[in-house]
């Protein structure tokens, strides 16, 4: 993280916790980016302080159940009990405080959604068990990312709602050490303030155009830094939002959001003109509050503020192209494969009704909770007759649901044939090995099929090894005509035994759709372009995610007749790159 000049960051964060115990519902929480040690550790203590006595902080364990993160019912009262008892989950007990999310990186975007609900509501709603209750349930979320790879993030629907991204692992020992111990006293005199506090025109205004600036599109941005900027003119003892307040907010909430420099050569933008002075005001003095904010000074301020907070790396990552943007948008939750739900194994997703055959899996607490409301009905209906103290029903049979990521195959089907061979297969060779790069990760596995001549052939069969795909595809000739249909047939093949093997293919076609030889191997375009449309239909009816990249110098009409025969994305790239292909192969994959 880069010091702004007399504000360093490891200041600014212990700042930010300051502000979060202000106003914890307000400003949502803070992302903390650290692994387990001392700064995370010494962070989470200074805000525990900082709160007033009481504040409820709630851990939330990861893969967490909904019954307990929203709550539902509770099954041992309700039978005790014999009417319908709720109980009240981890949300809902931390009303008025915050919630802690362990390896907020791996959290899934069901359970993120449902959070991000909470949030914005401020209650939980139960709708399950036969319930129909609102808790209130105002929190504020703190989320610990332990993330080691870029890739590797808490989910958008919660950094989009939290305040602060922290990013603790940059900051000194030394300066974590000589944070000072809050005023609980203070604090709580900030909160009581924090209502009457005003926003000037002026600094409204600079938030707005600073966010812009610095490509902020989201309206909550703006929203987040005028409640930060508020809470801390409160802690200042203020009751008007000062600008080195503003300058604060800026430098916290701006800084990890900001996606592009503001323009050097950009003007800030010119206030409309004042409109004529009433009669009675035209020998009044400058119309200026006293001591108010000059405008465009404050922008200058804020902009300076921000990019002087950008964390380190983000400022090469804003130059960067499309490509780690596509991976980012992706996500990286593990394998980026199909998800694909099982009765046996996989993580635990819910539950279904069902009868217990072909080796379901019987939950028995869902069981119970379903069969618990209709206890008294049913144990009048039998009428004081002997059996069983809990009688359970075909119909509240519950089985446990599953799910599995499969594993992604990219099979690459690179046209060799022509004088622009070599330059696609270098095209190729750099994609893959970029593709591969993030195996580690993803678990992918990448094949490659090149076809020219009067052949196709399997160049490099799935593989995750960089050694093995460098050696497979040094020395590969090109020239000769262009047997698309064999091609596709090849790929075809391949895509359906991964299938076979529970993998998911992806399938990547780099040709300029000029295709000359037919299934049979005899020359004729008119014949090679049907027998190729006839093979790119299987990819659609077989439901592969596939993307066309038409190298042509000018888009060839066919190349898209053959993108919607495999329904597959259309690309032209006439001088394609590998980060660009790379990236586009990212997005197809997250799209699929």
């Amino acid at each position: 993280m880069t010091e702004a000049a007399g504000h360093p960051p490891a200041e600014d964060a212990a700042r930010a916790a300051l502000l979060l115990a202000v106003d914890p519902v307000g400003l949502g929480g803070a992302a903390l980016r650290c692994a387990p040690g001392f700064p995370r550790d010494r962070w989470l203590g200074l805000l525990r302080v900082a709160l007033p006595e009481g504040t409820a902080m709630k851990r939330l364990p990861t893969g967490v159940p909904d019954s307990r993160l929203l709550g539902g019912l509770d099954l041992t009262a309700t039978l005790s009990a014999g009417r319908p008892i709720v109980e009240r989950g981890v949300l809902a007990d931390a009303h008025g405080g915050l919630v802690l999310a362990a390896m907020a990186e791996r959290m899934d975007s069901a359970t993120a959604a449902k959070i991000a609900a909470v949030l914005d509501a401020g209650e939980v709603a139960v709708q399950r068990d036969g319930l129909g209750v609102t808790i209130p349930a105002r929190i504020g979320l703190v989320a610990l990312d332990e993330g080691a790879a870029e890739e590797e993030q808490p989910p958008p629907a919660l950094l989009e709602r939290l305040a602060f991204r922290l990013f603790l692992d940059e900051l000194p020992q030394q300066s974590v050490l000589r944070w000072p111990v809050p005023d609980r006293a203070a604090i709580a005199g900030a909160r009581a303030r924090l209502a009457d506090v005003t926003v000037p025109e002026t600094v409204l205004e600079a938030l707005v155009a600073a966010a812009l600036a610095f490509g902020i599109d989201s309206a909550r941005a703006p929203l987040l830094a005028l409640r930060a900027a508020r809470a801390a003119a409160a802690l200042a003892g203020r009751s008007e939002v000062a600008s080195e307040d503003a300058g604060l907010a800026a430098r916290l909430v701006y800084g990890p959001r900001a996606t592009r420099m503001p323009a050097q050569d950009e003007a800030p933008p010119e206030p409309p003109p004042p409109e004529p002075p009433p009669p009675d005001a035209e020998n009044s003095a400058d119309q200026k509050p006293e001591g108010g904010p000059d405008p465009q000074t404050l922008q200058e301020m804020l902009l300076a503020a921000t990019q002087a907070a950008l964390p380190s790396g983000l400022l090469a990552a804003l130059g960067a192209d499309a490509r780690n943007a596509a991976r980012r948008s992706a996500g990286a939750q593990g394998r980026e494969g199909q998800r694909r739900k099982s009765q046996l194994r996989g993580r635990p997703i819910g539950t279904r009704a069902g009868a217990l055959r072909d080796g379901a899996r019987l939950s028995i607490v869902e069981t119970l909770r379903s069969a618990a409301p209709w206890q008294p009905l049913r144990l009048r209906e039998r009428a004081g007759r002997p059996g069983p103290r809990i009688l359970v029903k075909r119909d509240d049979i519950r089985l446990m649901r599953f799910q599995q990521n499969t594993e992604t195959t990219a099979i690459f089907v690179v046209d060799a044939s022509g004088s622009s061979a070599l330059n696609r297969l270098a095209e190729a060779k750099g994609a893959v090995e970029m593709l591969l790069a993030d195996c580690y990760v993803r678990r992918d596995r990448v094949a490659v099929v090149a076809f020219r001549g009067q052949a196709a052939e399997l160049l490099l069969p799935p593989t995750n090894s960089l050694v093995r795909a460098k050696r497979s595809l040094a020395g590969l000739p090109g020239g000769g005509a262009t047997p698309l249909a064999l091609g596709l047939d090849a790929a075809m093949a391949l895509a359906a035994e991964e299938q076979r093997r529970g993998r998911t293919p992806l399938m990547i076609l780099l040709t300029d759709g000029r295709a000359n030889i037919g299934r049979s191997g005899t020359p004729g375009r008119p014949q090679a372009e049907a027998d190729a449309l006839s093979a790119a239909i299987p990819v659609r009816l077989a439901g592969i995610s596939a993307l066309l990249v038409d190298t042509s110098p000018r888009p060839a009409p066919f190349a898209k007749q053959m993108a919607t025969a495999m329904g597959a994305r259309y690309l032209a790239l006439p001088a394609v790159s590998s980060e660009k292909l790379s990236a586009a192969v990212a997005a197809t994959r997250g799209a699929a």
